[in-house]
């Protein structure tokens, strides 16, 4: 990172005292300086009749028009985790569980998550101080965002009972409605934005599975001039076999949510039987649309949900090995189509190197030749202690979305095994920082 990050980093970390660097402190004393404010859009609240949250509550989306009479529409579909029995969708499980069990409320989009989580939304980087708010490719453009409710990613199509195993609480009836709200969600996008140039649709978490997944609805239902998605660490893998390791994980989701419902509408190169398939689909459906998957091989949230609960041993390295194996698999099949581009760092200690898009692109940045110093002299290169440099040209996030939905470019660069950011003294002071005010 440059000079003027570190310095920016250090002064904020003397300024807080540590008694007061906890979470809930954070979130009201220092993330207005650390994310430079988020955004103060005016957002319009849509709750259209018989779309509902997983608790059985009113669904509510959010729709913000761009002041400068852009063309350009963000389609968000935001993450948290998914579920599939009692303690995952009732909160109980918490981390490994959905986000938002009990709903959606009026002021959503003035709380932390719709406000900070996102760049994309914000149209910028937020950067830190004495580091520059960096404007970004989706700066002003109208925006839909979806938040997450129902547990599902965005697709689920089922009206499930969950039993308490521990038999202290009554069966719980969980509305996976994620299909009814997305697609009333696009019907109201299309009747609000008729003439879109450029939609791009996005994501994190599950949020970027449901991009992956929703795509083919979105992109048919909103019909712009120009198609974008960027999955945000939400890869469908392949599994052709029930040994494949995401298999257990696929199976499962497609029972509990009544997935076959919502894949069979799909076009015949899709294979619900293989949902990795999912890929080659999109690509020879839109073959002139730009496709783009992003994620973080050392990623610990994803590869936990993927994992943990169908393997044993199931300790962080054993979980992080599958989630390489598969992978490999993923960047192999995209190699096979022109329309995909791939962003693929090593690791970021936010979040569990889990999403490259959310909160600020510190550290989201990948480089293809990523190596040890070769020279001692480049071990007196600022900053001190780090013993990594990039040999070949170094992508920040920003740039990689300039070139991506800007220029029309595919970009694809899979950072081998690296410490860079590990050993980047900014990182070990912001790290904790946002990490207290994700909760996690």
């Amino acid at each position: 990172m440059k000079n003027h990050l570190v310095l920016g980093l250090l002064l904020l970390a003397v300024a807080v005292p540590p008694s007061t660097a906890r979470a809930e402190v954070l979130v009201s004393t220092i993330v207005e300086a650390l994310v430079d404010g988020g955004n103060n859009y005016n957002w319009e609240k849509v709750a259209l009749p018989g779309t509902v949250c997983g608790n059985g509550s009113q669904y509510k989306f959010f729709v913000h028009r761009s002041t400068t009479g852009s063309k350009n529409l963000l389609f968000f579909l935001e993450g948290g985790g998914a579920c599939w029995d009692y303690d995952t969708c009732s909160g109980r499980a918490g981390l490994l569980g959905a986000a938002n069990p009990n709903g959606i409320v009026d002021d959503y989009m003035q709380q932390f998550t719709a406000k900070y989580v996102s760049p994309l939304v914000n149209g910028a980087d937020p950067g830190l101080p004495l580091r520059s708010r960096t404007d970004i490719a989706t700066k002003d453009w109208n925006i839909v965002y979806l938040p997450y409710c129902t547990g599902d990613v965005h697709v689920g199509n089922n009206v499930a009972v969950y039993t308490d195993s521990t038999g202290a609480q009554p069966p719980l009836t969980w509305h996976h409605s994620g299909y009814t709200n997305t697609m009333a969600a696009i019907a109201h996008a299309k009747a609000q934005f008729p003439s879109v140039q450029k939609l791009l649709v996005t994501g994190y978490s599950a949020g970027g599975t449901a991009t992956s997944a929703g795509y083919y609805f979105i992109r048919r239902g909103i019909n712009p001039a120009r198609g974008y998605f960027l999955n945000d660490s939400g890869p469908i893998y392949l599994a052709p076999n029930v040994n494949d390791r995401s298999r257990p994980l696929h199976a499962k989701i497609r029972q509990s949510w009544n997935l076959d419902s919502v894949l069979g509408l799909l076009p015949a190169s899709f294979d619900r039987n293989n949902m990795g398939t999912i890929n080659r689909m999109l690509s020879m459906e839109f073959p002139s649309d730009q496709l783009a998957y992003s994620g973080y091989s050392r990623d610990y949230n994803y590869s936990r949900f993927s994992y943990e609960r169908f393997y044993s041993p199931n300790d962080k390295e054993t979980v992080l090995s599958y989630w390489k194996e598969d992978q490999d698999k993923l960047v192999a099949e995209l190699n096979l189509y022109n329309n995909y581009s791939y962003f693929i760092p090593h690791e970021r200690a936010i979040n569990a190197s889990h999403c490259s898009t959310i909160i600020t692109f510190i550290g989201a940045h990948a480089c293809q030749q990523m190596e040890k110093k070769h020279n001692w002299w480049e071990y007196l290169e600022w900053p001190w202690g780090q013993t990594y440099k990039c040999y070949s040209e170094f992508v920040p996030m920003e740039t990689f979305l300039h070139r991506f939905i800007n220029e029309n470019q595919r970009i694809r660069i899979y950072e081998p095994v690296n410490g860079y950011n590990a050993e980047d003294p900014g990182m070990g002071i912001v790290a904790p920082l946002i990490n207290g005010a994700l909760g996690g």
